[in-house]
């Protein structure tokens, strides 16, 4: 099921919940009711708790969202490392040079059409990519120099490759989930809360009352929806993709 779908489902359901709720509470309001009634403190509470709530969630989008930004981020290093690597081999002799961009090339292949799909659906790197970087390392740091101009060119490969090595490390940590259980557990019950509250200041049956206690459960369903979305940098739809590889490596693109 498309998280589209899923969204759209969840927007509908919280919607529907809340003007369900609000009718058939309507209904049990005598005719003498008068809504003016309703304490000051409970709208001073209900005015705080709401705002208390609004800075929790501006605070886990932002968290999810930088995350992300992160986790792109390690991608692009990743690939600018590994395609210098390509680049600088040029002062090797031609086997030397075809042995280490075809590792890269194959690296990067595995990267984007496998070790993708693991961190997407296992959140953990896979140990063919683990042994397909190894062995560029094993070509660069392998190779004896045989002049003073592969010797100025060796130790910036090195480097490019730890390089490389260190942002794949940092891609799959940030492969998983990072908000805690016991924040979503808060999430969601500040979400009922926030929302519940809306019955104490007895909303009645107009039109103009339904809509915005509709399109405020809405809005709290989408929030925590992209909340839930950015949550998992290479899970979701809303996540670090492999432009970064494909761009520095077109032949990768292929199946």
């Amino acid at each position: 099921m498309s998280e589209w779908l899923v969204l759209a489902l969840a927007m509908a359901a919280a919607s529907a919940v809340v003007l369900t709720i609000a009718v058939l509470n309507n209904r049990r309001i005598g005719e003498d009711d008068d809504p003016s009634e309703t304490p000051d403190v409970i709208e001073y509470m209900t005015m705080m708790i709401g705002v208390v709530y609004a800075i929790v969630l501006g605070l886990a989008i932002a968290g999810v969202w930088e995350g992300r930004g992160a986790a792109q981020e390690y991608v692009r290093q990743e690939a600018q490392a590994l395609h210098e690597v390509s680049v600088r081999s040029a002062v090797y002799p031609a086997d030397v040079r075809s042995r280490i961009r075809a590792d890269v090339d194959a690296y990067v292949h595995h990267v984007v059409h496998d070790e993708w799909r693991a961190m997407s659906e296992h959140g953990a790197l896979t140990e063919e990519g683990t042994r397909l970087l190894a062995k560029v390392r094993t070509d660069v740091t392998q190779y004896r120099p045989r002049n003073d101009h592969e010797g100025q060119a060796y130790q910036p490969l090195v480097d490019e490759v730890a390089a490389a090595d260190d942002a794949r490390s940092a891609r799959g940590q940030s492969a998983g989930a990072t908000m805690p259980g016991v924040v979503w557990f808060g999430l969601i019950i500040g979400a009922l809360v926030t929302v519940g509250l809306l019955f104490t200041l007895q909303i009645r049956r107009t039109f103009r009352e339904l809509l915005l206690a509709g399109l405020f459960s809405v809005l709290i369903a989408f929030l925590l929806f992209l909340i839930w979305d950015f949550d998992s940098p290479f899970g979701r739809e809303i996540s670090a993709t492999a432009a970064p590889f494909l761009d520095l490596f077109p032949r990768a693109a292929g199946g």
